[in-house]
């Protein structure tokens, strides 16, 4: 038993399952809009469901990423001791889990409703598609935004069983956002990247010239988060929120410089899951008081 669970341990730690904060609060804020439209509240079986689509697709991702970037990651001294180059982790134990994960988010769009289910192979698509794009494109940051920005769009339409406007805003800031903070974190990897066959924005422009790209990128998020808020009608508080997820940005965007990358991970792993969890917060007590 104790090594069952310690096999398990080091399969959640093979996808950095506790990232699943990044993009999940952004998936419920869709929802709740989308239950807004229906003046209805969103019911604890179907909240159920889109967590558990959330976890399974973003951890079939990570499996995948990690299961076909591995020969990568072994050449890369920053990645080299990642669970399967280090031995830790098999690619067969690795596929298993990313069958299983790839099961249980099937599983959830089809119990979510028929259009979830039907375009369920797209987003399959897109989120394991992304891992190959670092072999060819230095717009991988931003295919790595877009995949994980289907999750709010994935989240109204489990909802609503229909598309809007408001969730394509929220993919569209979610695309920005990951593909913004993507740059950055692939700065710390420069100097491999120009040695090897793997595309980035820092390798194809400069270190300083992406992280300008990233800052734009950024400011761009918060013009999407207005506008979905102008959208939706929604009110003070909302925008509140919205002004301390820019604050955060900001700050995170303050810690990498050119010619200090120390701070990368403090930027990466800490003030980003602040910034989605900040926002849902401020959306929650909006929608909360005008009702």
């Amino acid at each position: 038993m104790k090594r069952a669970m310690s096999r398990v341990k080091l399969l959640l730690d093979l996808v950095k399952f506790e990232h699943t904060i990044f993009a999940l609060p952004f998936a419920l804020i869709s929802a709740m809009l989308a239950a807004r439209h229906l003046h209805s509240p969103i019911s604890w079986v179907k909240l159920s469901w889109i967590l558990l689509a959330m976890v399974g697709a973003r951890s079939a991702a990570m499996a995948f990423n990690r299961i076909v970037d591995a020969d990568i990651d072994a050449q890369n001294p920053r990645t080299s001791g990642r669970h399967i180059p280090a031995g830790l982790v098999t690619r067969l134990q690795a596929g298993a889990f990313l069958a299983g994960a790839v099961f249980l988010f099937e599983l959830a769009a089809r119990a979510l409703n028929p259009l979830c289910f039907a375009l369920s192979p797209l987003a399959l698509l897109a989120i394991l598609g992304y891992s190959f794009t670092k072999r060819f494109t230095w717009l991988c940051h931003l295919a790595l935004g877009a995949a994980i920005g289907i999750a709010p769009i994935g989240a109204w339409i489990a909802i609503t069983g229909r598309l809007d406007v408001a969730p394509l805003l929220l993919g569209l800031a979610v695309t920005l956002w990951i593909g913004g903070f993507d740059i950055i974190y692939a700065t710390q990897d420069f100097e491999f990247d120009r040695g090897s066959a793997v595309f980035s924005l820092p390798k194809r422009v400069g270190i300083a010239e992406a992280l300008a790209v990233s800052r734009i990128m950024h400011l761009l998020l918060v013009g999407a988060l207005i506008l979905t808020g102008l959208r939706e009608g929604l009110h003070e508080l909302y925008f509140a929120g919205v002004f301390i997820a820019a604050l955060l940005i900001a700050w995170e965007q303050s810690l990498v410089r050119p010619t200090d990358l120390r701070r990368v991970n403090v930027a990466f792993f800490t003030l980003n899951g602040w910034v989605s969890v900040s926002l849902f917060i401020f959306v929650l007590l909006d929608l909360a008081i005008r009702h």
